[in-house]
């Protein structure tokens, strides 16, 4: 592919979406807070083979450090996102330093436990996050003291497809260098790896800092298109999900963590306008359905012998 074929499919896409579908743009804004999310994760368990069920761990702290930055008057968004993404890097460094000494599920295990232990603190810290209420009605400032975010999500959609664009470009210049190939050495063969002297410990640190700013990032953007953040954002089922739209795209693919969520988002808006009691039930057949017809995700139809 020509290297102006990418970015010019990408503008392509997201001008048809503005003009295409004006009534849509808040759940594509939404799209691109999961595809960032859903990138954080490749980096972990795509690139590295590291599973986690914790990821929203980073995605809350990153969702709550813009929140509270602009409950304190901190309304600047591009700002605000870079605290984000300090923070849920800082916290990803941190958490990949405990659990590079663990393997398997009680790496797994541990992760989990740390994302029910923020939720709780969360729920149980009203003074510093609101507890149940959350932080309601937070006011950002406009996108370079020019564009306000309007009631229509115009400003949103364009900031959430930017950061998305960057995001992708950021993971997949990872991919590329030393370190990203590292991880893939580290999810091929991590015996091996170990023998030839590397070690897997700053490989775990170094993910997992990544994938914690990625996940910040995502976590902050919602924020401030939402102008909402609650407890929700540290649940067990926001980890899950990213998970299951990793698996649906096709693990292990750069495009696998768009794809997913876009198909996963497209059908839960979907079945909740078509049946708003039943709409879990069609979503659980739905996943059920698309996973033993391609057990490799979407994507492992287009590429089935990768």
């Amino acid at each position: 592919m020509r290297r102006w074929a990418e970015p010019l499919a990408w503008a392509v896409a997201a001008l048809a979406i503005f003009w295409g579908l004006p009534d849509r743009l808040a759940l594509a804004t939404h799209i691109s807070v999961l595809a960032l999310f859903a990138l954080s994760l490749h980096v972990l368990t795509g690139l590295g083979g590291i599973l986690s069920l914790g990821q929203a761990v980073f995605f809350g702290l990153g969702a709550y450090t813009a929140g509270k930055l602009a409950q304190a008057g901190w309304d600047e968004p591009l700002s605000g996102l870079l605290a984000a993404a300090l923070v849920g890097g800082v916290a990803g460094g941190l958490a990949g330093g405990v659990l590079a000494r663990l393997r398997g599920l009680p790496a797994l295990m541990v992760t989990l436990g740390l994302g029910l232990l923020l939720h709780e603190a969360a729920l149980r810290l009203p003074g510093l996050t609101g507890g149940e209420d959350g932080l309601p009605s937070l006011t950002i400032a406009p996108l370079f003291g020019t564009f306000a975010f309007d009631l229509w999500g115009r400003t949103a959609y364009w900031y959430g497809v930017a950061l998305l664009a960057l995001g992708f470009w950021g993971v997949k210049r990872l991919e590329a260098a030393p370190f990203g190939l590292s991880l893939r050495a580290l999810h091929d063969n991590p015996v091996r790896m170990q023998a030839l002297g590397m070690s897997i410990a700053a490989r775990v640190r170094g993910a997992y800092l990544i994938a914690g700013a990625l996940a910040g990032v995502a976590g902050g953007l919602l924020t401030q298109t939402t102008q909402f953040v609650s407890a929700e954002v540290f649940s067990f089922h926001r980890s899950a999900d990213i998970l299951v739209m990793l698996i649906l795209g096709g693990i292990g693919r750069r495009y696998g963590a768009l794809l997913g969520p876009l198909l996963y988002a497209i059908l839960r808006d979907f079945l909740a306008d078509w049946h708003p009691a039943y709409w879990g039930a069609g979503l659980g057949v739905a996943l059920m359905a698309i996973v033993l017809l391609a057990p490799k995700g979407l994507l492992g139809l287009r590429f089935p012998g990768q």
